[in-house]
C-alpha cells in the first residue's frame, strides 16, 4: 500500500467520524436523558427539577429520567456526572450549596464551575425568616434586637453546614452584628419539625417549604430576603423594609459534564427557556415562591461564578467550617 493511499483511507475514516459525530449531534436527543438530583426527593431541586424535565420530555419525544442521589451535601451525585460520558444525556440539578461546596470542601473531588457546561439556570428563590410562635419578635428588626441583648441565647436551624439557609442566615448576623448559635440539620424536614416545637427559635428556609405552616399557624414569618415582596406571599415584608438589609436565597439550574457538545448544550437549554416563559409553567413556579429565570449557558456560567465567589466571601468572613 502506497503512502498516498494509505494517507488517504486515514482521511476518510476521520470524515467518517467527524460525520457520525455530527449527525448524532443533529438528531440530538435519540435517546433517553439522565438527570442527576443529588437530595432526596420531595425538595425544590426534586420538584423544579421534575416539573422541567416532564416538560423537556415532551418538546424532545424522549425520556427525560430524574436520579436522586443524594449525600454529602450533594456532593455524592455531582461526582458521578462530572465524570459521565460527555454526550449530553447525564446532567445534573444544581442549587446554592454546589456554589458554596467549591470554598467549603478544600479537597471537592471536582471543580463546581471548570468540571462542569452550564446549561441553563431553572429558577430562583428567596428564602424566608421564620420564627417559632414564642418568640418575643414580629420581624426581623426585633429579632436582631433580642439577639444583641441576648447574644448566643437564640439557635437557628438550617438544612445542613453549607446549605443556603444556612449561609444567608450567616450573612445577616454578619450584616447586623449579630451571633446565634447554629444547629445543622440532615434535612429541612427536622429541623422544620423542631421549630415547630420551639427546641430552635429560628429558621431561613425556601417559600415552598415554609409557607404552609406560616399559612397554618404553626410559625411565624419575619421577613423575606428578597428584593421585592413575592407573588405568592405579598403580606410579608422583605427584610429591608424591616430595616436589615439582607437578600438571600437559592436557585436551580442544570449541568453538564465539560466537554458536552455545544450543540446538544444549547438544544437542551433552549427548550428549558421555551418552557420557562411559558404562562402555566411560570404561574406554578411563581404560586411556589420561585422566580422563573430560564437563560442561557453563557448567562448560567456568569450567574455560576458570582455565586461563588459571593458565598465563598461569606464562608471565609464567617470562619464558616465542615464537620470532620
Amino acid at each position: 500500500m502506497s503512502f498516498k493511499t494509505y494517507t488517504y483511507i486515514l482521511l476518510s475514516i476521520g470524515a467518517t467520524v467527524v460525520s457520525v459525530q455530527a449527525g448524532a449531534q443533529t438528531n440530538f436527543p435519540s435517546r433517553p436523558i439522565r438527570v442527576v438530583v443529588p437530595y432526596t426527593p420531595g425538595g425544590i431541586t426534586d420538584v423544579v427539577t421534575r416539573i422541567f424535565a416532564q416538560e423537556v420530555s415532551k418538546a424532545v419525544n424522549q425520556n427525560v429520567l430524574v436520579d436522586n442521589r443524594p449525600g454529602a451535601n450533594s456532593i455524592l451525585g455531582v461526582e458521578i456526572v462530572s465524570k459521565a460520558n460527555t454526550d449530553g444525556y447525564t446532567l445534573v440539578s444544581v442549587i446554592a450549596a454546589h456554589a458554596a461546596n467549591q470554598t467549603l470542601y478544600p479537597k471537592l473531588p471536582y471543580d463546581s464551575i471548570k468540571s462542569f457546561a452550564p446549561v441553563s439556570l431553572l429558577v430562583t428563590a428567596p428564602l424566608i425568616v421564620t420564627a417559632t410562635n414564642s418568640l418575643a419578635a414580629k420581624d426581623a428588626k426585633e429579632l436582631v434586637a433580642l439577639a444583641k441583648a441576648k447574644p448566643g441565647t437564640l439557635a437557628f436551624a438550617s438544612s445542613g453546614i453549607g446549605a443556603a439557609a444556612h449561609l444567608t442566615t450567616e450573612l445577616l448576623m454578619l450584616t447586623m452584628g449579630i451571633r446565634m448559635n447554629h444547629i445543622p440539620y440532615k434535612g429541612t424536614a427536622p429541623a422544620l419539625q423542631d421549630l415547630i416545637g420551639g427546641q430552635i427559635q429560628v429558621m431561613m428556609d425556601t417559600p415552598s417549604s415554609m409557607l404552609p405552616h406560616v399559612r397554618g399557624g404553626k410559625i411565624k414569618a419575619l421577613g423575606m430576603a428578597s428584593e421585592k415582596r413575592i407573588q405568592a406571599a405579598p403580606d410579608i415584608p422583605t427584610l429591608t423594609e424591616t430595616g436589615v438589609p439582607v437578600v438571600g436565597g437559592t436557585w436551580v439550574g442544570w449541568l453538564a459534564p465539560v466537554g458536552t457538545p455545544k450543540a446538544a448544550v444549547d438544544k437542551l437549554s433552549a427548550e428549558i427557556q421555551a418552557i420557562g416563559k411559558r404562562p402555566d409553567i411560570r404561574d406554578r413556579l411563581i404560586q411556589m415562591g420561585n422566580d422563573p429565570v430560564a437563560g442561557s449557558p453563557a448567562q448560567f456560567d456568569q450567574f455560576l461564578r458570582d455565586e461563588v465567589a459571593k458565598w465563598g466571601k461569606v464562608i471565609q468572613q464567617a470562619g464558616v467550617k465542615v464537620e470532620g
